[in-house]
């Protein structure tokens, strides 16, 4: 987007008529302003002309509303404007409420010297093109997936359905010592494989649909205690599956960034966790949200933890930097836990894990 100032639309709320003819006379200069006298005012310029503005610069103290709930509607609705909060109070509270939301860039107190405005803008300007570069980033990324998605559901399916046929067969067929049970157990394990894709595809696909307007049959939350639900109910487990595992929502938390890719990173880890429970006696899958603390004071994340057979040293040392994997015989490549790392640092995430032989193995994405 073009941000030289010919080119940029500024709203400017205020309920005295006189400073917003200051304003649009004193600092509009090079500008477009738009105007407006209340929230409610402002709110409808703002469902008009939401595309063309760039900053909006609001009063806190106005009759019918005051600026706060005005921030609270763009942040809700038109999240990549940039928003400016200018107060003749000193009123603390409100100040740090606001900044610490996010709900506002900037706040000028009255009076406020023109050049100050100017400045404020400019940072305001740049500020908004950056959050537009990243949405055409994540729009791109999140298309590319969901095309590679698309291009592999159908053969996918084909898969599952072969699978299918072939464990029926085997059924079916007088038994032949060793040969048909390995067979149909081969069969059992490409079909499970290619329904935890399909499962993948699907949310994925949805939650990208909805994202950019297009048909959806699902929406993918965008907490984590929502992201962890809507995991427990498409995940494709067996009916044993579903004794081994539990979750717990300690402490709910927005999930900002992402939250489709989040949801790849938990259903890949949990297919992990599956996996390496098979031959576990008395498995156990947990994942837990809530708070996990750290040398700053605490940071929010989602743990995964199991009672498997654990990862050697050796492999653990490795994980999440070389494609290495225990099961090479299934066709594994090593490369998924590669993958949940770089998604998780992508938006100033980590993926930590900790895990021996014998003593189960336990995953933490913590969340900035």
């Amino acid at each position: 987007m073009d941000t030289t100032p010919d080119t940029v639309t500024i709203l400017y709320v205020d309920d005295e008529v006189q400073a917003c003819k200051w304003f649009a006379r004193t600092i509009g200069v090079g500008y477009e302003v738009l105007t407006a006298n209340s929230v409610e005012e402002a709110k409808a310029v703002l469902r008009d002309s939401h595309e063309r503005i760039s900053v909006v610069l609001t009063d806190f103290r106005m009759p019918g509303g005051d600026g706060t709930e005005l921030l609270r509607f763009i942040d809700a609705e038109y999240g990549d404007i940039a928003t400016i909060l200018v107060t003749a109070y000193a009123d603390k509270d409100l100040l740090i409420q606001a900044v610490n939301t996010g709900r506002v860039f900037k706040i000028l107190e009255k009076p406020y010297q023109p050049e100050d405005v100017r400045r404020s803008l400019q940072e305001a300007l740049a500020l908004r093109q950056d959050r537009l570069l990243r949405t055409q980033r994540l729009m791109a990324i999140d298309e590319t997936l969901a095309f590679l998605a698309h291009e592999l559901n159908t053969p996918l399916a084909a898969i599952s359905n072969f699978a299918r046929g072939i464990r029926m067969r085997v059924d079916q067929t007088e038994p032949t010592p060793g040969a048909l049970p390995e067979i149909g157990r081969a069969a059992d394990r490409v079909q499970d494989n290619a329904r935890y894709c399909l499962s993948v595809i699907a949310t994925f696909l949805n939650s990208v649909r909805n994202t950019y307007g297009k048909p959806a049959t699902a929406v993918t939350p965008n907490s984590a205690g929502g992201l962890i639900r809507s995991l427990f109910d498409t995940y494709p487990f067996t009916n044993a599956q579903r004794e081994w595992v539990s979750y717990r929502v300690e402490e709910d938390f927005p999930i900002l960034t992402l939250p489709n890719c989040v949801m790849l990173v938990l259903s890949s880890l949990t297919s992990n966790a599956l996996q390496a429970l098979r031959q576990t006696q008395a498995p156990k899958l947990e994942i837990v949200a809530g708070r996990a603390p750290d040398a700053d004071g605490a940071q929010h994340m989602i743990r995964i933890e199991d009672n498997g057979p654990g990862i050697a040293p050796d492999v653990l040392a490795r994980l999440t930097i070389d494609p290495v994997t225990t099961r090479a015989e299934e066709g594994g490549s090593g490369m998924g836990m590669i993958f949940c790392t770089r998604i998780m640092q992508s938006f100033g995430g980590a993926i930590a894990i900790d895990s021996a032989p014998s003593a189960g193995t336990r995953v933490t994405l913590t969340f900035p």
